[in-house]
């Protein structure tokens, strides 16, 4: 960490800010294998959070690498990088009060256990997007499956590359047989009743 550098303390917080959109900051991770899912899940749980007056980001993985992380490639040291910049940028926003929304493979562990301790308790929602892989290389919607598969990627999550399945997260959802705006409805009323969506 670089020298000579103080955190100034300001009179507007989380707190206030918080208060003044009504609502309680928090990140929303959604994390599962490419085609699970998470995305389009996300693009709708986001929707629906809008419709109820919320205050919300919605930060997906390929827009993200067109900017901010466009340097970064996809080896296991990169996507650490990746999921911490991103992490950083959602504490950023938390502090604004919003409620940030992601959409990453963020397959490590390790990696989403950074961004929930750089924000306060209770403000860091797993959400697990559960779908096998082969029903997510059946849908390929990117063809990438298929390039892994033929060696064109190397590094790919669930081909070359592990993902660390969420052993315990705040919403586990099995997305194989319904659809993704079934899939948002389920986790908004699994987050209400956890008490985060007031």
């Amino acid at each position: 960490m670089a020298e000579n550098i103080v955190w100034h303390q300001h009179k507007v917080d989380k707190a206030v800010r918080a208060q003044a959109k009504d609502q309680k900051p928090q990140v929303i991770w959604l994390t599962g294998l490419s085609g699970s899912g998470k995305s389009t899940i996300a693009n709708i749980l986001e929707q629906k959070l809008e419709a109820m007056g919320k205050h919300t980001y919605l930060l997906d993985g390929d827009n993200i690498r067109h900017g901010l992380c466009g340097d970064l490639g996809f080896s296991d040291k990169d996507r650490v990088e990746n999921i911490r910049r991103i992490s950083e940028v959602c504490k950023l926003m938390v502090d604004a009060g919003l409620i940030v929304i992601t959409a990453f493979i963020s397959p490590f562990r390790d990696d989403r256990n950074f961004c929930r301790k750089l924000v306060d308790d209770g403000e860091f929602a797993e959400v697990f997007v559960d779908t096998p892989l082969e029903v997510c290389e059946q849908r390929d919607p990117k063809g990438l499956y298929k390039k892994a598969r033929a060696g064109d990627i190397k590094d790919f999550t669930g081909i070359g590359s592990d993902y660390e399945a969420p052993k315990a997260p705040e919403v586990h959802l099995k997305h194989e047989q319904e659809t993704a705006e079934q899939a948002a409805d389920r986790l908004i009323e699994a987050l209400q009743q956890q008490g985060r969506l007031t």
